[in-house]
């Protein structure tokens, strides 16, 4: 299990559109992105008839819920409805929640490090639309303890990770004000930082740290305990794909394409903890610990030790902004503030976009959108970006390693990549 993993390159649809409303389905979704992926990579479907013959190739798809949102289950057979190039390629569907897309990314991985492929494709995907939005929260409540966290509860997310905040506030004792402006920051961030992203689902919105400030008002409604409208992601129609090789594979492709082979970033490490299910056993469990999330910790410090590197070798993240409150956490969970002082890496602007280790260049689940299943796809591609100066208007400069967590649940399910050149 020595192999290494190379991140080729994929592409994302634009998270603003509405596919309901185009007459579209998750099926077109999935042909739209893949085409586009293969093409902007420089693979051809007759690339995978070929190794396909030799059993070289697979797909991995993330996907948390198109059986409600869809009525169709079985995503990983719906690769041969894209192209029969894809009739006979191994294919399954994967789900953690709103890590669906980190354990599809997880597998492929896994596959290509026991020399099983040369090739994985890996697609993650949620239309969201298809339903009103109370329904689609009672939908996401199957990702928490639905019997005892989500049946009967309106919108049960915002109000689990509104729970989040209030812990964060009674275990360390912080001013209420001061923590709810470093929220209302990273709100700002996000949004601001999607305005770059030509993808993002809320490029075009209005938003600033007034707006964030303004909770409880009709522009601003409370959703979840202290957290508000500006303090949640997006429901989120879109797909991502990522294309994973072995190292012979990305040896040959550099040749075939121009490509230096030293400037295709790899997978450096990678971490995947599993915490207690409902939030209120978390909370018990992490009674007497520094973080209120220790497993969420541990997760970056597998990611960290697999990789040998720390907190300082990396240069951009991407992390799982379901709400403020999961940025917030995460930023102590990455190395960046000790536990408890998260607010002041908010405050002087290191998390900001051009600080010392910036949060969310692309936007974010809050700014860029959160299409459940797709997320961890679209975190690693936006890495890939990152680290191969492809992101655009929202480059981070002089990038050279990127970490980035998907979680699932009220941080049940934790996945982190480290990806660098």
């Amino acid at each position: 299990m020595s192999e290494k993993v190379f991140v080729l390159g994929g592409e994302q649809t634009d998270f603003q559109r509405n596919w309901t409303k185009e007459g579209k389905t998750f099926m077109s979704m999935m042909r739209e992105v893949l085409d586009d992926a293969l093409e902007k990579v420089g693979i051809s479907y007759d690339e995978i008839k070929r190794l396909n013959k030799e059993n070289k190739v697979a797909v991995f798809v993330g996907n948390f819920d198109a059986e409600q949102y869809a009525n169709q289950g079985h995503l990983g057979a719906f690769l041969t409805e894209v192209n029969p190039a894809l009739f006979g390629v191994p294919g399954a569907r994967y789900e953690a929640a709103c890590a669906s897309g980190s354990v599809a990314l997880d597998a492929a991985i896994t596959h290509i490090r026991a020399e099983d492929y040369d090739l994985a494709i890996v697609l993650g995907v949620e239309v969201m639309k298809t339903v009103s939005s109370s329904v689609g929260g009672d939908f996401l409540g199957t990702a928490a303890y639905y019997e005892k966290e989500a049946k009967g509860v309106q919108f049960p997310f915002p109000k689990l990770f509104g729970k989040l905040a209030d812990v964060i506030l009674e275990r360390y004792e912080l001013k209420e004000e001061r923590f709810m402006d470093a929220l209302a920051e990273i709100s700002r961030i996000n949004y601001a930082n999607a305005k770059r992203n030509p993808k993002a689902q809320t490029r075009t919105w209005f938003m600033n740290k007034e707006h964030a400030m303004a909770r409880g008002g009709d522009n601003n409604m409370a959703v979840g305990g202290r957290l508000c409208i500006t303090d949640c992601s997006q429901v989120t129609d879109g797909a991502a794909v990522t294309i994973l090789a072995s190292k012979d594979y990305t040896k040959a492709y550099a040749k075939k394409t121009g490509r230096k082979f030293d400037d295709i970033p790899r997978i450096k490490g990678w971490g995947h903890r599993v915490a207690p299910i409902t939030f209120e056993a978390k909370k018990l469990e992490s009674v007497g610990d520094k973080y209120i999330l220790p497993w969420t910790r541990q997760t970056v410090k597998d990611a960290y030790k697999r990789a040998d590197l720390d907190v300082k070798n990396i240069d951009v993240f991407e992390t799982h902004d379901c709400f403020t409150s999961s940025e917030y956490a995460a930023i102590s969970a990455f190395g960046i503030s000790e536990p408890g002082k998260e607010h002041i890496a908010i405050e002087d602007g290191t998390i900001d976009f051009g600080g010392k280790k910036p949060i969310n260049p692309s936007g974010g689940l809050i700014g860029v959108g959160h299409p459940v299943g797709a997320s961890g796809v679209r975190m690693m591609l936006d890495l890939y970006k990152q680290v191969t100066n492809t992101a655009g208007d929202y480059q981070v400069k002089g990038v050279k390693n990127g970490l980035m967590l998907n979680i699932g649940g009220s941080a049940t399910t934790n996945f982190v990549f480290i990806l660098g050149k």
